[in-house]
């Protein structure tokens, strides 16, 4: 059933539009269907399909040397579900080679708009948004599953993976579409979800594995981390064992806390979000892990839409400090 409006018959006279204002959306709408710009999914769209092609060449490329020893593939319960095989080097060169495929096409359509305008090109770059996020989606997909199918599981690229795949079903868009957009809003907030999710999840672990809250926050878990990989940076802090203590405190409070993060605004949700990068980046160098694909998840919260204005600020900044050096006399 097409949802498009009726059509009036030749020669009738177009209804009039109804004059009554549409009622505001529910609050529980505003929270989980926020209407963004259709720019900020196209940039947050093309970082994070950049970062799962940097993510499977740099970061998970193990899964190529894995194709060598598939008699220790041992598929999770969701690779079972899926039946995924052991990989191969076809397999494997197969799927990376869909990634960056269809990551390319990605980076490229919210370009065409501006050279192909009109309703007809917009649905074909509609259709080939779709059909290229869900086999980058796909592909990627599958070369997780293969990078846990051998004995470890992390859980830092949950949110990556599903931005991924709810980033597939938003609407095409330019890098410069300031349309709102409740679909848009939806796939923005589910990446927000799962990111929270990943801080909130890590802390009920700690809790179910501990027994209490409290068990954890006061163990030697800091002390454990920093004797078996802490850089030069803070060794010291093993003579001042309290601190960590103190510390072990600082993140389960962070994490049981996560989920605010969705109901600030502004100011606030951006010094927040400093404040779970800052972690990040001391964690990175105190112990070396870095957390990247949760990392990046965090731009689901930037306004990213205001990039291009930021952009041609910048430049035309550039040009005028340019032409007043050129106007000065030798």
């Amino acid at each position: 059933m097409s949802l498009a409006p009726a059509q009036p018959a030749d020669g009738a006279t177009p209804a009039a539009p109804d004059p009554r204002p549409r009622p505001a959306p529910r609050p529980l709408t505003r929270l989980l269907l926020p209407a963004v710009p259709l720019a900020r999914v196209a940039w947050l769209r093309a970082a994070l399909s950049v970062f799962a092609c940097v993510d499977a060449l740099l970061l998970t490329d193990h899964v190529l040397q894995h194709t060598r020893v598939a008699g220790f593939w041992a598929p999770g319960a969701l690779a079972r579900a899926l039946h995924v095989p052991a990989p191969t080097p076809l397999l494997a060169a197969a799927a990376l080679a869909v990634l960056v495929g269809g990551t390319l096409v990605l980076l490229v359509l919210p370009l065409a708009g501006r050279r192909a305008p009109g309703p007809a090109a917009g649905a074909r770059r509609a259709r080939a948004s779709r059909a290229a996020a869900t086999a980058a989606a796909a592909a990627y997909l599958l070369w997780l599953l293969w990078s846990t199918g051998f004995g470890y599981v992390g859980h830092d690229h949950l949110a990556v993976f599903v931005a991924e795949v709810v980033l597939a079903t938003a609407p095409a868009a330019g890098y410069t579409d300031q349309r709102p957009s409740r679909a848009a809003g939806w796939a923005v907030r589910t990446v927000q979800l799962a990111t929270v999710a990943t801080y909130f999840g890590s802390a009920v672990s700690k809790w179910v594995r501990s027994g209490t809250p409290w068990g954890w926050a006061n163990g030697a878990v800091f002390v454990w981390a920093v004797l078996r990989r802490g850089s030069p940076l803070v060794q010291w802090t093993l003579q001042v064992p309290g601190l960590l203590v103190v510390g072990q405190w600082v993140l389960l409070s962070m994490e049981l806390l996560s989920p605010l993060v969705l109901l600030l605004r502004g100011r606030r949700l951006a010094l927040t979000v400093a404040g779970f990068l800052a972690f990040h980046l001391v964690t990175f160098l105190a112990l070396g892990i870095h957390f990247l694909p949760t990392v990046v998840c965090w731009l689901a919260f930037a306004p990213l839409e205001r990039l291009p204005a930021a952009l041609a600020t910048a430049r035309a900044s550039r040009r005028a400090g340019a032409a007043v050096t050129a106007s000065r006399p030798a």
